[in-house]
């Protein structure tokens, strides 16, 4: 189905040309002239019939004897085609907010995940004859589009080598957004927006999967600590050598990195031991 526009006047100036006909079948019936009056009077209830208001931002589908007639967008009142069925339609932007769904991410691990969508009709013909209730197919096509998403990343990329749900949600909810468009676009729906709302582990998983979280934290801090420890115990050894503030052999030295490394990465402050000097 494509949308087309549908025939429609003015519906003032067909009121005004109802009511002549209406007066002058009324008119010629009190003047017992019913073969004048009887058809103006059926011209006028019939063209009544096609008398339609349309309300801003809401579109009017026309069926006429099972064919599509056309359909009616612009606001105000209207003169259309007679005894045509009409079938209504909001054109207005409205939310929806998918369930949360639990599925299993690429790697295996089950996360609960929820999106929110904006949304709005732009055919009504689509909407109307080629889904059955499109709000209903909204409903499906996002939980279906956002369970095949999630199935493409993982949760989170602990090596830093790829997308992940947690890490890159932009490019997410633009993916979701482009499938889902695709999905609706037989509906005659138009997809403003696509954000995730809810992202989490499963509750069976959560505990682990935090530790791990803990886990990989911790170590990227050592791993920097460490790396700063080293820089700074090569500039200490640089510096004494090279302004002679003393001599050291190789396992003086050694000793020295040794005292140092251990007192900048421990977590605790180091406690000094003064030599001296022994009993004997």
């Amino acid at each position: 189905m494509v949308e087309k526009k549908a025939w429609a006047v003015n519906g003032y100036l067909g009121l005004i040309v109802i009511l002549a006909l209406g007066i002058a079948g009324t008119h010629f019936v009190q003047q017992e002239n019913l073969f004048a009056g009887v058809p103006l009077l059926g011209i006028a209830v019939i063209l009544l019939s096609g008398i339609i208001v349309v309300q801003p931002n809401k579109s009017y589908a026309l069926v006429f004897f099972g064919s599509y007639f056309g359909t009616i967008r612009e606001p105000g009142l209207w003169l259309t085609v007679p005894f045509a069925v009409r079938r209504g339609v909001s054109l207005r932007v409205s939310n929806f907010s998918s369930k949360i769904l639990k599925v299993n991410d690429l790697m295996g691990n089950p996360v609960e995940i929820a999106a929110v969508l904006v949304v709005r009709v732009v055919d009504t013909a689509k909407a109307i004859f080629d889904v059955e209730r499109y709000e209903t197919f909204i409903e499906i096509q996002s939980e279906t589009s956002l369970r095949h998403i999630a199935t493409r990343y993982a949760y989170d990329d602990f090596e830093g080598k790829g997308l992940s749900l947690r890490g890159n949600p932009d490019e997410v909810s633009a993916e979701l957004m482009t499938e889902l468009q695709q999905r609706l676009n037989i509906a005659g729906v138009e997809v403003s927006e696509a954000r995730l709302t809810h992202l989490a582990y499963s509750t069976e998983i959560a505990g682990a999967m935090l530790q791990r979280q803990q886990a990989t934290a911790i170590l990227s801090a050592r791993q920097i600590i460490v790396e700063g420890a080293v820089g700074m115990v090569s500039l200490a050894i640089e510096r004494i050598e090279r302004e002679g503030v003393v001599q050291l052999d190789d396992e003086r030295k050694a000793a020295m990195v040794n005292n140092l490394l251990v007192s900048i990465v421990s977590e605790r402050s180091a406690q000094p031991v003064i030599n001296t000097g022994t009993v004997y």
